[in-house]
């Protein structure tokens, strides 16, 4: 989008949402331990889901992968589905119409260029069920944990992405990233280019990164964007011994978490409160100090 389109349509979003940065507003992170049974799995998502809603929620981000963690990486292609078409997309649609509420659907697989391959897709529904959004992760997790004797290779099935996402939302400017995506700082300084306010990560971290590195980069993120971060995680064990670290946590500008939830499956709730937003970024005014930009 050129830069003078960029400019028009933040400034157009910052007149509509003048009333809305006078509220607070609530958003939750999802928790699961998915496994390889997409029933149970769409099940747990589905009472958890309704669970943050009834605490007044009005957005709700899913983890990396909740319907489905297989054996092996490729298993996933089985639930491919075309865009704006399949069990997944509808489930996700129908979820948002009946409880009123904006969801961040994770990531699912869909369609890629390759047959073999598929994206992983975080699909954005408003509270009429519409798909507002796509995101694909760009960034994909090719590497070998000596500790545990971990090698993933996502490129192997995965599809990139190439395009940053950040969309009008009812509490504020919402940027989408996907787990791996969390080390790459510059995606992050993309969407503070296209007015970004809150983040949403989906994630499933393995336990041996997410002990050493999760906290810590999800707190940076939202300290040197001086935006909110909801981060939704995988949190337990799955199938073929493979363990993820949870620990879902939305963090305020300031780096300060609000809510987490270590392990387990569970629902981590907080308020978005724009004017400390506004404040904290006039006051600490680091993001006009650039001296370089992302395009």
């Amino acid at each position: 989008m050129p830069i003078a389109l960029q400019a028009l349509e933040f400034a157009y979003w910052t007149l509509w949402c003048t009333g809305m940065h006078n509220s607070k507003k609530s958003v939750a992170a999802i928790q699961l331990a998915s496994g390889s049974n997409v029933s149970a799995n769409l099940l747990e998502t589905a009472r958890l889901t309704e669970a943050a809603a009834k605490q007044g929620a009005q957005l709700v981000v899913l983890p990396e992968n909740f319907a489905f963690i297989g054996r092996h990486c490729k298993d996933t292609n089985a639930l491919r589905e075309a865009p704006n078409d399949g069990p997944l997309q509808s489930f996700l649609s129908q979820l948002a119409t009946r409880l009123g509420i904006w969801i961040v659907g994770g990531t699912i697989p869909l369609e890629a260029d390759h047959a073999a391959k598929w994206r992983a897709a975080c699909t954005v529904y408003d509270a009429e069920g519409r798909q507002v959004g796509r995101y694909d992760k760009q960034h994909l997790f090719d590497v070998n944990l000596v500790e545990s004797d971990e090698q993933f290779v996502e490129s192997e099935t995965i599809e990139p992405g190439d395009r940053v996402l950040v969309l009008n939302s009812p509490v504020g400017r919402l940027g989408i990233s996907v787990c791996y995506d969390l080390r790459f700082p510059e995606l992050f300084r993309a969407m503070v280019d296209r007015g970004v306010e809150v983040i949403a990560l989906p994630a499933a971290f393995t336990a041996i990164t997410g002990r050493a590195h999760w906290e810590t980069l999800v707190r940076a993120r939202a300290i040197e964007n001086l935006a909110y971060m909801i981060a939704a995680a995988q949190g337990g064990f799955h199938v073929a011994s493979r363990e993820t670290y949870g620990h879902s946590v939305i963090v305020d500008p300031w780096g300060t978490k609000l809510a987490e939830r270590e392990r387990g499956n569970g629902c981590v709730v907080a308020e978005i409160d724009p004017e400390f937003q506004q404040t904290t970024r006039r006051n600490f005014p680091c993001l006009d100090h650039r001296r370089l930009h992302c395009r």
